[in-house]
């Protein structure tokens, strides 16, 4: 049986209508159509906006993500409050930080009951759909429609779980998750405004392209990153005791696909552990940027392109060999900032840059404020619709706060929270560690020279210090918060081994 038929059928019989009924019908009313822009909000999982031909790439292109900073705005500082998928995700749904929203690592489950910007968006008369992955263990809430991706889900051949069905497709993952979200524009109610929730797996670990990109870059020698070699000289030692080395920790074959020649050893070895890398990664991203073009296409022959905010992003930025390592978690600056692209015809001026400090915290009211919907007053974020018609208020944020939550465990990134200006980065590693790092980002933008204790500078620290504690009471997280999910996670850890013996 043809699935694709299968789920258009779907679609209309059974998935769109009972959500709808349950709602006042007063809220579809509230605007005309037109009224309220809709909005496709598209996240990669851990795409690096250094991989993105609009921020700079020297290693890949990417046009019809181009073509979004090209027609719209590009943000330079874009950043995460807390580097790994999941937590990003539930920052990005509630507008508020992990340690409220309960997701601060990828072992928790999200609790579908809060309150999210989709909800309030469907509540409000917009027709919603979630497209892709999810990866927060509960099924998705406030959507008229979902299929998701069970956990990481599978580059090739996937199984999605649709309104609570599973099933599985045969094909490649960027394409599919693609293809869905065509469908359901295609058969959505065109008199309602839309948010369509359009994720993809790609470009994540073990970054398995599709046989369309499969030779690309076959012929190219990708040059390595400036910090390739960092020797973590002057950092502390949660640098030196992470697990995500290219050198060490890429996984053979698992990760390169095929063992090494036998005579390659040392920077030899290195060199060919990160092309096989970076060339499955890019070509992960490749078939993205394709499917998002094939997204804007559809866009522009319906007349739709005008009236539809489009955002692109990632869940957070990645190590591309940077420092010599693969994946994400640090505060560092690869890790921290992520892509994003926004165009909307009518107020954003094409070609725009901004460089203002915007947070995933900001997405949620970001896109209720397009919809008109009120702000709840424990959302955390604010939003960034000013910036995006080329005005800047002027008591908008010169910092951000950062925390990590997820040691002892994959890759081993301590534990750490910490502060980012314009200029400067303040870090606090703790729990099996009490080490402080600082950077000034205008002279040292790789930060590689670790500048706390220097004398020069104890004036920069004692400031940085007190806004690092200004942002936690802010933001309602503190030392005491940290203990407390620090001995939850231990006890489960301690449970878990009892269980196993």
């Amino acid at each position: 049986m043809n699935n694709n038929l299968d789920r258009r059928q779907f679609l209309k019989s059974a998935g769109l209508g009972a959500a709808a009924l349950a709602l006042p019908q007063w809220l579809y009313a509230k605007a005309a159509p037109g009224d309220r822009p809709n909005i496709i909000f598209i996240m990669a999982d851990d795409h690096a906006s250094h991989a993105l031909s609009c921020y700079g790439s020297a290693i890949n292109q990417t046009p019809n993500l181009d073509r979004l900073a090209k027609e719209g705005m590009r943000f330079n500082n874009c950043f995460c409050t807390n580097s790994i998928c999941a937590p990003s995700r539930a920052v990005i749904l509630t507008g508020k930080y992990s340690h409220l929203n309960g997701v601060i690592d990828n072992l928790k489950r999200f609790d579908g009951g809060q309150v999210t910007f989709p909800k309030l968006l469907q509540q409000a008369g917009y027709e919603t759909a979630m497209i892709g992955k999810w990866h927060l263990k509960s099924h998705p809430t406030g959507f008229d429609y979902w299929n998701v991706l069970p956990g990481q889900g599978k580059y090739h051949n996937p199984q999605f779980i649709e309104m609570g069905q599973r099933k599985k497709y045969t094909g490649y993952v960027t394409d599919l998750i693609t293809d869905f979200c065509l469908d359901w524009l295609k058969q959505r109610k065109s008199d309602k405004p839309f948010l369509l929730m359009y994720h993809h797996k790609a470009p994540h670990r073990n970054w398995q392209p599709d046989e369309k990109h499969a030779k690309m870059y076959d012929n190219v020698d990708i040059p390595v990153p400036e910090t390739f070699d960092d020797d973590y000289k002057t950092r502390s030692n949660a640098a030196r005791e992470q697990t995500m080395t290219i050198s060490h920790h890429l996984r053979v074959p698992g990760d390169t696909k095929i063992e090494p020649p036998e005579d390659l050893a040392g920077r030899a070895l290195e060199h060919w552990k990160y092309q096989r890398y970076i060339k499955d990664y890019l070509r992960c991203v490749a078939s993205i940027d394709d499917n998002v073009g094939r997204l804007l296409k559809y866009l522009d022959e319906s007349g739709l392109a005008e009236n539809t905010v489009v955002v692109y992003t990632s869940d957070q930025g990645f190590f591309l060999g940077d420092h010599g390592w693969f994946d994400k978690r640090f505060i560092y600056e690869e890790s921290l900032r992520m892509p994003l692209l926004v165009r909307y015809p009518k107020e954003i001026k094409s070609g725009s840059v901004n460089g203002d400090i915007v947070l995933n915290l900001d997405f949620a009211p970001t896109f209720l404020g397009f919809a008109g919907v009120a702000v709840p007053s424990d959302m955390q974020g604010r939003s960034f619709r000013s910036l995006l018609g080329g005005k800047t208020p002027k008591d908008w944020r010169t910092s951000m706060y950062y925390h990590y939550y997820e040691y002892p465990i994959v890759h081993m990134v301590k534990r750490h929270y910490g502060v980012r200006t314009k200029r400067y980065k303040l870090i606090h590693f703790y729990y099996d560690i009490d080490a402080w790092e600082l950077y000034d980002l205008r002279n040292d933008p790789n930060e590689l020279n670790n500048l706390y204790g220097n004398p020069t500078y104890a004036d920069i620290t004692s400031k940085l210090r007190a806004e690092l504690q200004r942002l936690r009471k802010r933001y309602g997280d503190s030392d005491e918060l940290a203990q407390k999910f620090l001995k939850q996670y231990l006890d489960k850890r301690r449970k878990s081994r009892k269980e196993k013996r």
